[in-house]
């Protein structure tokens, strides 16, 4: 019985002097256990953002969507808005550019980006970069390694929760290969790279760096096409 949390108190750190949006980062696992077990395994994840309004995106294994709410001026919460589809649009968040230097399929990947005219929409902050593709229903969030810039972002506080977020309100999450909430937890600080987006935007991901992708058809798209 009971249930683990896992949770990031303040994503973000980095930018709070610079007044950027920063985040809390929350996933509930059932059980006592935080290792061993996989994303898919949440019973729910949340994300606080507190910027120009404080919100607090929340999702339930068997409650549809994600959900977004609201702090009003009077001290209570409002529901404003239900996501249960992430669609197709040309918004972009590339983090870890560093990582082009060495890495040429991500360097491929940024490059497509800019040839086809995405909007960047990328503040250094890993719960705004990723609270925008719920709020606008469209992106897609990359977070790439490479042998000299090594995976930053923790499995089990950031990944996960926020893959289930993204998967929850009909987006999808890749490693390179398989969703983030397919990975088996080993170790609390264990680290991985990522992406959250749309299908195709993910498809387009997986295929640029690995040459297939889990989620297509028998058509390319996008940067291998």
């Amino acid at each position: 019985g009971g249930f683990s949390v896992a949770f990031d108190p303040l994503d973000g750190s980095s930018i709070v002097d610079t007044n950027f949006t920063v985040g809390t980062i929350f996933g509930v696992w059932p059980g006592d256990k935080l290792t061993g077990v996989t994303g898919g395994d949440q019973v729910a994840a949340a994300m606080g953002i507190y910027g120009p309004r404080t919100t607090f995106v929340v999702a339930l294994k068997d409650c549809p969507g994600t959900h977004e709410f609201l702090l009003l001026d009077e001290g209570k919460w409002q529901h404003v808005k239900d996501t249960t589809t992430i669609g197709e649009g040309k918004m972009f968040s590339p983090g870890n550019l560093r990582a082009t230097f060495d890495n040429p399929d991500y360097d491929k990947l940024v490059n497509y980006y800019v040839k086809e005219k995405y909007t960047l929409r990328y503040t250094g902050g890993m719960v705004p970069d990723v609270n925008q593709i719920i709020v606008k229903e469209k992106g897609i969030f990359t977070n790439v390694t490479s042998p000299t810039a090594k995976a930053k972002l923790r499995l089990l506080f950031e990944v996960a929760p926020l893959g289930f977020l993204i998967e929850k309100a009909g987006g999808h999450s890749s490693d390179g290969k398989q969703s983030v909430l397919d990975k088996v937890i080993s170790q609390l600080d264990e680290r991985t790279q990522v992406a959250y987006g749309s299908k195709n935007e993910i498809i387009r991901f997986e295929e640029t760096l690995y040459g297939s992708s889990r989620l297509a058809a028998s058509a390319t798209v996008g940067a291998t096409a």
